[in-house]
């Protein structure tokens, strides 16, 4: 290949003179062609690039924008869950597991797990991090507070049964019906005893009812004593279980025997005017843990909600 010949014009003698470059300077002048064609092809590539959307590119653009909606969405959509779930819990808490008597369910065994911050710290590198890692965390949230209320409700559900067998035994109606009583005799509390004329504290209700009027046990339950007691005369004692016992004293017939096992209604005897007794009536006692409670406390399927 030939090599060029370069020219100057001397302005001294009017004549062009032959230049002759040296071999450095050929590499000099090959150098800066080729870095601004480097140059000029890294614009050119960038242009490209950043600012022309091949069909490719554009759908991977347009489909990463409806991925972003969507996250958002979905989680708008479990914001919504958690506060659903808050109201669960809160009506687990204060309801649900106050009418079982039941201790709330404490926040370190609700939201056990949650603090798994090295997988918050992994999802972090991703792109649009903020928007994945607050919609994980939103996710394990859900999972954990679903799981912790499917066992809460487990509790409840074999506390209830429990409950079911408590209701039945525990005290709940006159042990005499309305109709067949005459009065009130004597009420629960401090009074002066009709035999003896002193102050005494009454541990029950006197029912004042013909001789003969049928007498009812108010619970299910076991008789463990049928028969005369003092003062009691012919007196029956039903244990109901939960602590609690009652007591049918002063009867004219007694319908039961000791260890039978008797539901709530069944009749256990008629009344009377038996042991220290001035006139015809049932002497009715509920005890819990051994100590004397207001039976009136005691009549829930007797009265109404307004009585």
């Amino acid at each position: 290949m030939r090599k060029k010949n370069y020219y100057r014009y001397n302005e001294d003698t009017g004549i062009y003179e032959r230049v002759t470059l040296t071999p450095r300077q050929r590499f000099v002048i090959v150098l800066r062609h080729l870095g601004l064609g480097v140059v000029l092809g890294m614009a050119f590539f960038l242009i490209v690039y950043y600012w022309i959307d091949f069909p490719r590119e554009k759908q991977l653009k347009l489909e990463n924008i409806e991925l972003k909606a969507q996250y958002s969405a979905l989680n708008t959509r479990l914001s919504s869950s958690l506060q659903v779930l808050e109201d669960l819990r809160q009506r687990d808490d204060n309801f649900y597991r106050a009418m079982m008597q039941a201790e709330p369910v404490s926040v370190a065994k609700r939201y056990a797990g949650l603090d798994n911050e090295a997988r918050y710290r992994e999802l972090s590198r991703l792109n649009d991090a903020s928007l994945v890692v607050n919609t994980t965390k939103k996710m394990d949230r859900i999972d954990r507070m679903l799981y912790s209320q499917i066992k809460s409700y487990d509790e409840l559900f074999e506390m209830a049964q429990r409950q079911h067998d408590r209701i039945n035994n525990i005290p709940a109606i006159q042990p005499i019906a309305e109709k067949d009583m005459k009065q009130m005799a004597s009420g629960y509390g401090y009074r002066r005893d009709p035999v003896y004329g002193i102050g005494k504290f009454h541990e029950g209700l006197d029912f004042a009812a013909n001789i003969g009027t049928k007498v009812y046990a108010t619970g299910a339950g076991k008789v463990v004593s049928a028969g005369w007691n003092s003062g009691y005369g012919n007196c029956v004692d039903i244990d109901h279980g939960y602590n609690y016992l009652t007591r049918y004293a002063h009867l004219s017939r007694i319908n039961v025997t000791t260890g039978q096992q008797v539901k709530r209604g069944d009749k256990i005897g008629e009344v009377g005017n038996t042991g220290k007794s001035t006139g015809p009536h049932l002497h009715y006692e509920v005890r819990y843990k051994g100590y004397p409670q207001n039976p009136i406390n005691y009549y829930f399927l007797d009265i109404t909600p307004d009585q």
